[in-house]
């Protein structure tokens, strides 16, 4: 424990207590910025080698040098020591408290008590410690509540928020979760002015790369911290302990902002929340292996249905009625995506490496959109989101800062989550095709769809697509698709390519055997609209026509 973490209490605290009967007398006013963490008493005329710093150190002045010169050199030795005050007291040995030595403490910044003839030093002791020994059981008291806040928001479905959002209310400070390349993933507290964030982002990158640079044999670094004040503002980075996905090192920090240096209860509170955000960005945590999931995905394999297993992965204060879900799909972009450019996004946002490798991503991805039900191949995403059947998705900033694009459907029954996915993958292909960060699903009953009966639509669909159950190799479903797609990006060959992952001679050669099929130009606007139309009334198609 260092100095400034002994248990100490404030000068004042003394100074106030009426049975001691202290008065200061010399030195700087400002009591209750002094502390103390100990008191001694010494009548040798050099204590320098018994001090430790922080003392309250008592004297009645008996070997006290008798000339001004050597009462000065007292003073300043006492001071170069740390002592915080001193406490002299009058009688036997002196009536009052020599001018001289009133002069030297006040030429050093030294504060002087006078200890009145009936309060005893040992007096003094026992009251310093036991207002010490206050002040640690209220620390604690203190320290104890935060860590009980902590645990609390640890289980919330938007754990990290909730941690960082309890860090910030017990330490008065600005906290923000940096990943490696500085993207800020979430925050809590006041957001400081310009240029502070800067500066912790730039402490948060050089502290995580200079532990990557002391990675061991074994793949792993030990965590560590750094801290700098600049202008009255006090920054300090920690960076969380763990491994990425691949078992090599550190890749996340905790930055904090704050107008004061922190206190021993500040710091006992930032590293539980350090240990918290830690599990919570685990591979382990990142991938929801709770039991309530092991036993959906047991009861699914053993053959129930999902409507059967559903109601064990909501929330327990839901009702039937209210259980619901949001499917949600997403692309990951590339770093010379326009999504790169939105607005307050950090440029290291787009690592170009593989997110579902990425534990912190896993665990960012999964607070951002409130739920541990992820599935992240390569590229792309897949998520179910518990739901209020009124609620309307929203897409979290975090996921655009990332590099996803994301497509919602509206609030399904698990009985229909089929549609659910169907129309989340829809919405997915219209964000990609606006290039905006994200789409929901919506339902316009005033539309061509609503104005044609159900099963009319269906057959219509069905009728203006039969020959292409004469395509032979690659089949229909690949055909559509295609087209789908094609239709859904305007006719751009290369971005359907990109879309379908084919080469843009592949879906030229796809569409140019749908439009031999159907007999149709493609190229004709009319005729793309009424292929439109028709692919959304296919019963297995993107979308139903009674949705």
């Amino acid at each position: 424990m260092t100095e400034s973490e002994q248990p100490s209490v404030p000068l004042s605290t003394l100074l106030a207590d009426p049975a001691l009967g202290l008065r200061r007398v010399a030195g700087p006013a400002g009591e209750h910025r002094i502390r103390i963490s100990t008191v001694g008493t010494t009548e040798i005329e050099d204590p320098t080698p018994y001090l430790v710093g922080g003392e309250l150190l008592l004297t009645a002045g008996v070997r006290l040098p008798l000339d001004a010169e050597g009462i000065d050199t007292y003073v300043r030795q006492v001071v170069a020591a740390g002592v915080s005050a001193l406490g002299f007291g009058v009688a036997p040995v002196h009536e009052e408290v020599p001018p001289e030595l009133i002069a030297a403490c006040d030429r050093h910044g030294l504060p002087l008590l006078r200890l009145p003839p009936a309060t005893p030093f040992v007096a003094v002791g026992q009251a310093a410690y036991t207002a010490i020994a206050e002040a640690r059981n209220r620390e604690l008291r203190e320290i104890s509540r935060a860590q009980s806040a902590l645990a609390t928001a640890a289980a919330r479905p938007d754990a990290l928020r909730a941690v960082l959002a309890q860090l910030s209310a017990h330490t008065g400070a600005w906290a923000v979760l940096y990943d490696s390349q500085g993207t800020e993933l979430f925050s809590a507290g006041p957001r400081p002015a310009s240029p502070t964030p800067g500066r912790v982002r730039d402490l948060a990158v050089r502290t995580i790369a200079r532990v990557r640079a002391r990675t061991g044999p074994a793949g792993r670094a030990a965590p560590a911290a750094a801290a700098d004040h600049q202008g009255g503002t006090h920054l300090t980075v920690h960076t969380l302990p763990g491994a990425d996905g691949d078992g090599t090192t550190t890749t996340l920090a905790l930055g904090q902002a704050a107008a004061t240096a922190p206190t021993l209860v500040h710091r006992q509170v930032t590293s539980t929340a350090t240990v918290l955000l830690a599990l919570l960005t685990s591979p382990r945590h990142a991938l929801g292996t709770d039991t309530h999931s092991a036993g959906a995905l047991v009861r699914l394999m053993l053959g129930a249905a999902p409507a059967e297993v559903a109601p064990a992965l909501a929330r327990a204060d839901t009702t039937e009625a209210e259980r619901c879900w949001v499917v949600v799909h997403g692309r990951h972009t590339p770093p010379h995506s326009t999504q790169a450019s939105r607005p307050g996004a950090y440029p290291g946002a787009h690592s170009g490496t593989d997110p579902g490798g990425d534990p912190a991503q896993l665990a960012t991805l999964a607070t951002a959109l409130g739920t541990p039900y992820l599935h992240v191949d390569g590229a792309e995403l897949r998520a179910l989101v518990p739901s209020a059947p009124d609620a309307h998705p929203e897409a979290p900033a975090q996921a655009a800062d990332l590099g996803w694009v994301l497509g919602f459907s509206t609030p399904t029954p698990a009985s229909d989550l089929p549609h659910a996915d169907r129309r989340a993958a829809r919405a997915l292909r219209r964000a990609i095709a606006a290039e905006v960060p994200s789409v929901v699903h919506t339902e316009d009953p005033l539309t061509v769809h609503g104005l044609v009966p159900a099963a009319d639509a269906r057959d219509l669909a069905r009728a203006r697509f039969a020959p292409l159950d004469r395509a032979g190799a690659p089949g229909t479903s690949v055909l559509l698709d295609t087209l789908r797609t094609w239709l859904t990006l305007h006719g751009s060959w290369d971005r359907t390519a990109a879309a379908l992952h084919v080469h843009r001679n592949t879906v030229r050669h796809r569409l140019a055997r749908v439009g031999e099929l159907l007999d149709v130009d493609l190229q004709d606007a009319g005729v793309r609209m009424e292929l439109w139309f028709a692919l959304r009334w296919l019963p297995d198609g993107a979308a139903e026509a009674d949705e």
